[in-house]
Parts: structure tokens; sequence; C-alpha cells
């Protein structure tokens, strides 16, 4: 397992060892979850060292499972491995569809660029052009280098939806939960609380990963949860968890000035068809959103206390600003205007 001690790699890892894998976790530190069983040995790799992976690798492995693989190196790094490699499974990304008229996850901020998916969208819907200038174009040159070799491994690429649950780097879930923690009764939310970008959770994509590993073969499934709620339904269920009241005051189109955008927000909607993954490896989702919500917004609460959000979630801020998330002024003059209005 590369990136073991990742968010969906230490889910994972436990879920491979108790299938009966003997599993290495790789990865920067050589850490360890507390939840892993006892037997599964720990090991440091820097991902960029083609002979620290070729070390760990040895005289070979059965399954390789890659949780952090991005463009055309990492693909050569594998192949290079072919021989010592007898299957893999790498987490690509939903990110790579575009739609018919060439709009995807990379053009979102262009004018019209919103993409217009079918919904739900199978692994059959065309993808961006592959490249290394993107996070979408990468992972798009990843999926064609690893099935285009010849001698290489069969590999199981997993387009992952919107990753969640405790161990995100850059949780969606901090939108609502930060503004209940921070005493907020109302919020904003753009395109009338409809916008739906699949989920999934990471328990369900260590599922995947553990299915993947026990059938080998060269296929591109769709990774999701059983339901892809909208962000209203999603903010409400937060409420729940947190025993909360908010009011939810709705734009009908596009976010004003930032107001109403939130980590989901999306004018057209992102469903991912999942039938693939049912008929290839016999998928059953694990969980799904709001049963798996309490364990990640706990762990959200735990690591806010006492804390700056931006020191606790570094890579948030620099994926969103540190005010593009949480400009409560904005947010507050948006709402009197409303109400003025409204009145």
């Amino acid at each position: 397992m590369i990136g073991a001690t990742g968010q969906t790699g230490r889910v994972a890892v436990r879920a491979l060892a108790e299938d009966g894998w003997e599993v290495r976790a790789a990865s920067r530190g050589g850490g360890r979850d507390e939840h892993w069983p006892e037997d599964v040995r720990t090991v440091r790799l820097d991902r960029e060292d083609d002979a620290a992976l070729a070390s760990v690798i040895g005289d070979g492995c059965d399954v390789v499972v890659d949780m952090v693989a991005f463009g055309r190196t990492h693909a050569r790094q594998l192949t290079a491995l072919a021989g010592r490699i007898s299957s893999a499974v790498v987490i690509s990304s939903g990110a790579v569809y575009e739609d018919d008229r060439g709009r995807g996850f990379d053009t979102q901020n262009e004018p019209d660029g919103g993409p217009r998916y079918p919904v739900p969208i199978p692994e059959t819907q065309r993808t961006v052009a592959p490249g290394e200038t993107t996070y979408s174009t990468r992972k798009v040159l990843l999926e064609r280098e690893l099935l285009a070799a010849g001698d290489a491994p069969p590999v199981t690429l997993l387009r992952a939806g919107a990753i969640h649950g405790p161990y995100c780097r850059t949780p969606r879930e901090l939108y609502f939960v930060k503004r209940l923690l921070d005493g907020r009764r109302r919020r904003v939310l753009a395109y009338g609380g409809r916008s739906r970008f699949h989920p999934v959770h990471v328990a369900n994509l260590a599922e995947l990963i553990r299915l993947a590993a026990a059938r080998p073969g060269s296929r591109v499934l769709n990774a999701g949860d059983p339901q892809a709620p909208t962000v209203a339904e999603i903010g409400a269920e937060i409420d729940k968890v947190l025993d909360r009241e908010t009011e939810t005051v709705l734009i009908d189109g596009a976010p004003e000035d930032g107001v109403g955008d939130t980590p989901w927000s999306l004018e057209h909607p992102v469903i991912y068809d999942m039938a693939a993954a049912e008929r290839e490896l016999g998928y059953r989702p694990v969980t799904d959103y709001a049963e798996s919500l309490p364990g990640t917004v706990a762990w959200l609460t735990e690591r806010l206390r006492g804390r700056d959000w931006a020191d606790a979630f570094p890579k948030m801020v620099r994926n969103y600003g540190r005010d593009g998330l949480f400009d409560y002024a904005a947010e507050d003059a948006w709402l009197a205007r409303h109400d003025r209005t409204a009145g």
C-alpha cells in the first residue's frame, strides 16, 4: 500500500489485513494507524524515489495499492516493476470526465464553463485530454499510461467521487461544522441548495479496493456512495449531528460575490454510475453519507478544538483562501440586503 497513512489508506490497510492479506504499509513517515492489526508491516517510502519503491516491492507482491499516483512518472514507476507485481489497484478521480461540449472541472470558473454531465455518469463518458497541467489531466495521463502498457500487470483504476471521512486534509464538511461551532444560525446556499457532488466515504472506497484486490483485472470503475445528497441535505444532516437549528437562505442561481458558495456548489449535478462496480466486483456499500457523518463531525470538532481552522487545515486555506469559505462579514451584509428586500 503506497500512501498508507492518508485518509483512505488508513481504512484500506485495515480492510485488506482483516481480509487475510499480508500488508506492507508504505508512507513518507513510515507511521501506523492505531486500528491496524499488529502484523501490518510499516515502511518509510519517498514515492518520488524509484529505487526506494523498487526496494519496498522487493522480490514481488500479489497486488500494489497506490493511493497517491499522478501522471506519467508514477505510471511508469509501476509499469517498470511489472515483472514483480501481479496486479494493481490505483486511485484515480471522477474529475477526469468532460461533457459533450468539452467542459469539465477545469472549466468551471469560465463563462458557461460548468459541465453538464449525463446523470449518472458512466465510465464510458469521455475524459479530458491527458497532460501534466492540472489534477484532472494528470489523472487521465496516469490512466492511459497504465492501461496502454502491454506488459503492465492488470490494473483497476477507481475514479473516486468527493472523498469524505476523518483525516481529510480538505474536508468539505468543515464549511458547515465551523459555522455551527462559531454560533452561526443562518447560511446562504447558491443554486437553490440543489447542488449534488457525488461523495464516497473512505470505508466504501476501501471496500472497492478490497474487492478489486481479490479480483484482478484491467478496468476503470467509478467509486461512490449509495446516494448523492444535495448540499442543503448535507447541511441539514450536520445540523442534526451537532443538535443545532439553522435557517437556510437560498440563492436560486450562482453565488453572489462569493456568498452562497460551498465546496459542493455546482450548477449541474455530478453523479457517478455505480452499476459497473456492482456488476464486476459485487460491490455493496458498507455505509452511506448520513450514517458515516457523526464520525467525520466528531473528528473535525476535535481537530478544531483550541485551534485556528487555518492552522488545523492548511491545505484547505491553499485551496480556498482564508476568507473564501468563512467571510462572515460579506455574508452578513448580503443577508441584511436580502432581509430589506424581502421585507
